[in-house]
């Protein structure tokens, strides 16, 4: 944390936590939102804005991932949570459902309203969030499509 509040030329060369995700749809949304309120859920590190300086890592709560890339439940983490204070603007949260509880938990500060988009045929237990099924027949990965309809929405507006 205090890297990232002076990193001093960032020596280390650590990067922006969205420039570690891969897939076009983590670009679109980084080009739609401003860094600071664009966030990412990290298995590794919890919640971060995309802007914040991260070494490369690879953490995942996926059960097909390899062994030692695996975060499990009892795993004992020291998740971030760095939202800005004081601010009471909707939040809304794409990803798989081994992350929706780690998202609820990590921003059950936030006063503004929390939505998560789920896919699966049983509601996910997302305390004190809004619950919103995206319907679609992408089982793997369905965030993306979801996100991308949600960025296109966005822009009609």
């Amino acid at each position: 944390m205090r890297y990232n509040a002076d990193p001093q030329g960032d020596p280390l060369g650590l990067l922006p936590a969205i420039s570690l995700y891969t897939h076009p749809t983590y670009r679109r949304l980084a080009e739609a939102i401003d860094p600071n309120r664009l966030f990412i859920l990290s298995a590794g590190w919890g919640l971060l804005p995309a802007s914040y300086l991260t070494p490369n890592y690879d953490i995942t709560f996926s059960p097909m991932a390899e062994p030692y890339k695996r975060r499990r439940r009892a795993d004992r983490y020291q998740d971030f949570a760095i939202l800005p204070d004081n601010v009471d603007e909707p939040m809304v949260f794409f990803g798989g459902k081994d992350y929706v509880q780690l998202f609820a938990s990590l921003t059950r500060t936030h006063r503004g309203p929390r939505t998560v988009f789920y896919n699966s045929q049983l509601p996910p237990n997302a305390s004190g969030c809004r619950l919103e099924r995206f319907a679609t027949t992408t089982r793997t990965n369905w965030h993306y499509e979801c996100a991308g309809g949600w960025l296109a929405q966005l822009r009609s507006c």
